[in-house]
């Protein structure tokens, strides 16, 4: 998938601000890829189920577009509605609903013909088959979380939004559902995600986007993210403890470890020349004996956090 690949959901200055004068959204602009994996990350309140509710058209905008497949949502809010699935962060399924019958139900309800062999077959795949029978009490989060997959996938959408997919879900289920979203990509369905688990981004996402404060601060490709606003550090390990740094590393980007063992040094992987060899020179001439090296690259985490704590301080969004 490429920069090339048409957008299936388009969305220029759209804004949402309430009656008591709350801005949930900030003039965002973004485009979602035919077939990709996008994956939403912000803090609680950032606007990423505001804006989800808005493409689906459940909250209206107070300024800006949206177009589905070259829909718009508000003019041809039937057409684009049959071209989305939503999971809702809430498991708002009634206890004694069969499991299959919320599913065929959930199908009618876009006015499909009854299809018993595709919700058989949609319940399979979502490791539903042996629960079709059951009542929703009977099952466990996960497998609730699971049936909402299938209701959501009842109409054969070509879009899928998944608002916090595992949240309350344990570890194994997670990385289950991380194989389910791989799957339905390879059938074809464009995946939206938001998610509080940076590690859900890094495992599934093809792109990351992170919200604060109603604005999309960047959005970009994972490994494109990484290099563009990741760092790298060089660990120092000294062969002995240094009570403290000499002046002549003033010049270089270090500070001395906590038990004083280890010299710290970050570098950017995109500048011309690292400025390690300078460093390792200028250490070797303080007097100071090395015993091992090894370098740290920053994570996904690491990002998300700079560039939320940023927007706090600075108010806004990064170009």
């Amino acid at each position: 998938m490429t920069s090339e690949t048409p957008a299936i959901i388009s969305i220029r200055g759209l804004t949402k601000t309430y009656a008591n004068g709350f801005r949930a959204l900030k003039g965002i602009d973004l485009d979602v890829r035919e077939g990709e994996i996008l994956a939403l990350l912000g803090p609680n309140g950032a606007g990423k189920t505001t804006l989800i509710s808005t493409i689906c058209g459940l909250v209206q905008p107070t300024a800006g577009s949206v177009t589905v497949a070259g829909f718009d949502i508000g003019r041809d809010f039937r057409k684009t509605r049959e071209l989305i699935g939503l999971v809702p962060q809430e498991l708002a399924i009634a206890p004694f609903d069969v499991v299959e019958n919320t599913v065929r139900l959930s199908r009618g309800l876009f006015g499909l013909s009854r299809n018993d062999h595709y919700i058989a077959d949609l319940l399979g795949r979502l490791s539903l088959g042996d629960k079709m029978t059951n009542i929703m009490q009977q099952l466990s989060g996960g497998m609730k979380r699971r049936v909402l997959i299938a209701k959501a996938l009842a109409h054969e959408p070509r879009i899928l939004f998944l608002d916090e997919p595992t949240a309350g879900v344990d570890v194994e289920l997670r990385k289950d559902m991380w194989d389910i979203v791989e799957q339905l990509r390879q059938d074809g369905v464009t995946i939206i995600l938001t998610t509080h688990y940076i590690e859900e981004a890094e495992e599934i996402a093809d792109r990351v986007g992170v919200i604060a404060n109603g604005e999309l601060l960047v959005i970009d490709d994972k490994t494109t993210l990484m290099s563009r606003f990741g760092k790298k550090q060089l660990s120092i390990e000294l062969r002995s403890p240094c009570s403290s740094l000499p002046e002549s590393l003033a010049e270089f980007d270090v500070e001395l470890s906590s038990d004083q063992s280890r010299v710290i040094y970050s570098y950017d992987t995109r500048a011309e020349r690292t400025g390690i060899t300078a460093l390792l020179q200028a250490l070797n001439e303080a007097g100071l004996q090395l015993k091992d090296l090894s370098t740290v690259q920053s994570s996904l985490e690491d990002i998300f956090v700079d560039l939320v704590a940023s927007n706090r301080e600075t108010g806004e969004g990064v170009a």
